[in-house]
């Protein structure tokens, strides 16, 4: 359903793909920016980026489920961090990687930024995913 690629022309990316091709007539879902907020719509892991992200992977996991799809069917992401430091991102990524986000690998944008949409809030992703026909 994806195809990912690693253009072998360019620098060998760590962890993910330089494009990820779906075909036409395949089902996307587009997904709005998951936060580091918890059910009750309390932000996890104050001034943690690490802690923040995982939180932001959990519930990436609940929207992808609700329509239908998963993390390892997710062709494209922006990855947002609050943080001018590269280890701070890097810290972030390492999040990606071991949550299966990363499997295939997909396309990714890592992003660091200056404020994001809650106060306190460190991390945030917006991803675009395939739905499977069987998915309601």
């Amino acid at each position: 359903m994806i195809k990912r690629t690693v253009v072998p022309s360019l620098f060998t990316p760590p962890a993910y793909a330089h494009a990820s091709v779906v075909e036409a007539g395949t089902r996307l879902a587009f997904l709005a920016g998951s936060v580091p907020l918890d059910a009750e719509g309390e932000l996890v892991g104050e001034g943690d980026a690490v802690q923040q992200a995982k939180q932001v992977i959990a519930n990436l996991e609940e929207q992808l489920r609700a329509v239908g799809s998963a993390l390892s069917l997710v062709a494209y992401t922006d990855v947002y961090v609050v943080s001018g430091e590269p280890a701070v991102l890097s810290d972030v990524w390492d999040v990606v990687k071991a949550s299966g986000l990363s499997t295939g690998p997909h396309a990714s944008t890592l992003l660091g930024v200056a404020c994001l949409g809650y106060s306190g809030q460190l991390v945030e992703i917006t991803a675009t995913a395939v739905v499977p026909d069987a998915a309601v």
